[in-house]
């Protein structure tokens, strides 16, 4: 029996030995950093989309507050108008200096009624669309910031959605702000919504009470300001950061 020895033994070539090729060798670095990569793309697109969502909240904000502060003369108006309306039907003008005015009742009804109108849709057509666009575009806003949340959510783990820096608060803590934001511009605007709506000039005894109704809305209002002014001066670095 015939014993091979090494030195009988065929080498392998380059080839199979794998010297001089290149193998198909997985580059973990290229990988790694490609992850790294794909992972911030979702927090520079959210930090992009709450800078505008806020910046949004600061141009709006103070037309927000305008708009509601300019129903409440309009309001006064209405009351007065009512209260004018009711103390003349039951005024007697038959036995005023007025009586040589043969149909002044109906006239000044007629011109009650007309600027009672004029107010109505001042209000209904002007002040309450406004509302509606700034609550709409706060709404529009959120969807579309919490789309990008759902999108990558694979790369977004709890460190990036918490972690805060010093000039940027964490993502969670903005989204909850902007979520508390849009909830009181809805809820406002409803409560406007349904007090504006439902004047009829016929209801003469719930015009006048309408300062004092818009009075509580306008406390619900007060109330929650702080809410729009504190997350606008904690996110006020943020948005300078980038500007």
């Amino acid at each position: 029996m015939a014993v091979t020895s090494l030195q009988d033994k065929p080498r392998p070539s380059e080839e199979e030995a794998g010297l001089g090729t290149t193998f198909p060798v997985r580059p973990r670095g290229r990988r790694e950093g490609g992850k790294k990569a794909e992972g911030r793309m979702p927090c520079e697109a959210l930090h992009s989309a709450l800078r505008k969502a806020f910046r949004g909240v600061q141009e709006q904000y103070g037309a927000w507050k305008g708009t509601l502060a300019a129903v409440a003369p309009l309001l006064d108006s209405l009351s007065s108008l009512a209260e004018q309306a009711q103390a003349l039907q039951v005024a007697d003008l038959d036995r005023s200096p007025l009586r040589p005015f043969p149909g002044l009742r109906g006239r000044l009804q007629t011109k009650h009624r007309a600027a009672a109108e004029v107010l109505l849709a001042n209000l209904q057509q002007k002040m309450l669309p406004e509302l509606q666009k700034a609550r709409d575009t706060m709404g529009t806003q959120v969807t579309g910031i919490f789309l990008l949340c759902e999108a990558p959510k694979a790369e977004l783990g709890l460190e990036s959605l918490f972690q805060r820096q010093p000039l940027c608060p964490s993502l969670a803590d903005m989204l909850e702000w902007l979520l508390d934001i849009e909830r009181l511009y809805h809820q406002i605007y409803l409560e406007a919504k349904l007090l504006l709506l439902q004047i009829r000039y016929e209801n003469l005894a719930g015009m006048q009470a309408l300062p004092k109704a818009w009075e509580q809305v306008m406390q619900h209002s007060r109330q929650q300001q702080g809410t729009v002014e504190d997350a606008l001066l904690k996110v006020s670095f943020f948005l300078e950061e980038a500007a």
